[in-house]
């Protein structure tokens, strides 16, 4: 059953699991959530919690073991980077975030074996086309992420499963625009972060005059003569 007296958005979770998944009802779950409902705005709250139903359904889907646990944390603080309080001036948000996970389940005494995966869960959840090779944490952190974010595996979801996973934590009604500024004032600060990775179409959407960063034009530019 999902439960947390805590909710911070008094949504009702009483119904049950949505698509055979619940929320680990165990203490390092309960302080995940009361970190990022105290952390986070409530759009990326319910994000992150869309995040970890979306990747724990798809790793029912694919025959995945794997610790719910290390998924939730995962899930739940792989946009804690866009925030200000956990946001650096030079490195990029995913890895904030990752630090932070780092830092609190170091403080709740979770195997460092198991931070690390978590930690690279969360460093590599924008970057397409290796996490799916990697471990269940860090491969089903960026699924659910690819499928909330994306849609890239929407018809993989039986409708009520979808339906039931946006009732108890909301899409806004403009979420996509929503997403999206979300993603802008968490690294617009630091656009050098976003080179060779997908926020790089953030700056661009946001500052028609952004010149990125262009890999062949670091390499024909280099020191080297040849």
């Amino acid at each position: 059953m999902i439960h947390d007296a805590h909710h911070p958005h008094g949504h009702d979770l009483s119904s049950g699991a949505v698509g055979g998944i619940s929320i680990p009802d165990s203490a390092l779950c309960r302080a995940i959530t009361e970190f990022v409902r105290d952390t986070e705005t409530e759009l990326l709250f319910n994000h992150s919690s869309r995040v970890f139903f979306f990747g724990a359904i798809a790793g029912q889907q694919r025959g995945l073991t794997f610790n719910p646990e290390l998924l939730y944390a995962a899930t739940m603080f792989h946009d804690v980077g866009l925030m200000p309080s956990h946001s650096s001036t030079d490195r990029r948000f995913e890895v904030d975030g990752a630090d932070a996970a780092r830092d609190f389940l170091t403080g709740h005494g979770v195997d460092p074996s198991d931070i690390e995966k978590v930690w690279t869960g969360i460093a590599l959840h924008t970057t397409p086309g290796v996490p799916e090779f990697m471990h269940p944490v860090i491969a089903l952190t960026t699924a659910g992420v690819e499928m909330d974010v994306l849609g890239l595996t929407y018809d993989r979801y039986p409708d009520d499963v979808r339906k039931a996973v946006v009732a108890a934590f909301p899409r806004t009604a403009r979420f996509k625009e929503d997403i999206i500024q979300a993603f802008y004032e968490g690294i617009k600060h630091k656009p050098d972060t976003t080179f060779g990775n997908v926020k790089a179409d953030v700056i661009a959407d946001k500052e028609p005059h952004f010149h990125r960063g262009n890999f062949c034009s670091v390499i024909r530019g280099s020191h080297w003569h040849a």
